[in-house]
């Protein structure tokens, strides 16, 4: 790394390179400027680093490291301390490509609007990890793909609207702010003030999709990017080649794998034990086993995610109480209603209302 600093062509650019450390989470070039915005939207940016446990320091440094569900909390808590519902939202409408450090340069010094879509997509993985991120080609659009998937991590909206944000202002760098996607679809439930997304992105919205994702067109991802440098791109690849070599493969472990796969399959049904070993290149009686290592069952991991996600549901008062039964996996409400009482001795009714 050093050899590629001492090229005098990367000018002050190669100062993203300063403080480099193995990443194993997400790199912290993904909260440039945060602080400042959380202020500008109202919040204590002290208070809500402090809360979601992230050293204001690490922030100064963009190829430092930084611990994917802190990162993920942070935007949650910003978003709940300033009272802005969109911050995710707003933070991402502002985020330019330059500001992601070594994965924004890979977009920016790419040959065409096409080629830094590509290599963005290939590059994202190394700058995040247990991320699910790519590049469908699907006819006459692209569908960019993203979705965190570290079982740890059940609150992850403003994280959602925040990344499409990145990639859609990564196209609108060249082709200027009028360009709009064909689509775009959010994993998580509809809003309070899902019209503002309509607004962002210029294009219909979705939400309880199985994947966030953007439909880019095709046309005009030949326009060349005007900061085009073979060279440059180069070193930043290597540049974060080499940060991800040193960070390993910052792997969940089995119980935030199993959580992870029962939370995207919720919306088909009832997880399937099967099912979910397959996905995890295990057999059922293999998955169970290393369950049992931590004292835990297939049961009683699907049971404490849909509880944990009744409360955080439960807690966006735009959401129906209807709603819920679906989105936990539940193929009736009144199975939902009983598991509820279950967990905590009252309705979800009730339960939102509070105290009487």
């Amino acid at each position: 790394m050093s050899i590629l600093l001492a090229q005098p062509e990367l000018s002050g650019r190669a100062s993203l390179l300063a403080g480099a450390q193995a990443n194993a989470g997400v790199l912290a070039a993904a909260a440039s400027g945060l602080c400042d915005f959380i202020e500008k939207q109202g919040g204590d940016p002290d208070r809500v680093l402090g809360v979601s446990g992230i050293d204001p320091e690490s922030l100064r440094h963009p190829t430092l490291s930084l611990a994917l569900p802190n990162y993920c909390q942070v935007l949650e808590e910003a978003s709940r301390q300033s009272g802005c519902d969109n911050f995710g939202l707003y933070y991402g409408q502002q985020f330019k490509p330059q500001a992601l450090g070594l994965l924004g340069y890979i977009g920016l010094c790419s040959a065409t609007v096409e080629q830094a879509l590509i290599n963005f997509a290939r590059a994202f993985p190394l700058h995040q990890r247990n991320s699910l991120i790519r590049l469908v080609d699907a006819g006459e659009c692209y569908r960019f793909d993203y979705q965190v998937r570290h079982g740890a991590i059940l609150c992850r909206r403003q994280d959602a609207e925040l990344t499409l944000g990145m990639a859609l202002n990564l196209v609108r760098h060249v082709l200027g702010n009028q360009w709009a996607p064909r689509a775009v679809h959010f994993e998580h439930p509809r809003p309070e003030h899902w019209h503002e997304h309509c607004k962002v992105f210029d294009a219909p919205v979705y939400f309880e999709q199985p994947c966030n994702s953007l439909l880019i067109p095709k046309r005009g991802l030949q326009r060349s990017m005007p900061q085009s440098d073979p060279l440059l791109l180069l070193v930043m690849q290597d540049s974060l080649s080499q940060l991800s070599r040193l960070g390993g493969q910052g792997e969940l472990d089995i119980v935030d794998a199993v959580r992870e796969q029962v939370r995207q399959r919720l919306l088909e049904g009832e997880p399937v034990l099967e099912t979910i070993a397959e996905q995890l290149g295990l057999s059922s009686w293999a998955l169970q086993r290393r369950l049992r290592e931590h004292n835990l069952s297939f049961s009683a991991v699907v049971d404490t995610l849909r509880r944990e996600l009744a409360t955080h549901y439960l807690g966006q008062a735009q959401l129906p109480i209807s709603s819920l039964a679906p989105l936990l996996g539940y193929s009736e409400s009144s199975a939902f209603s009983r598991a509820f009482r279950r967990w905590f001795g009252v309705s979800p009714r009730q339960w939102r209302q509070g105290p009487v």
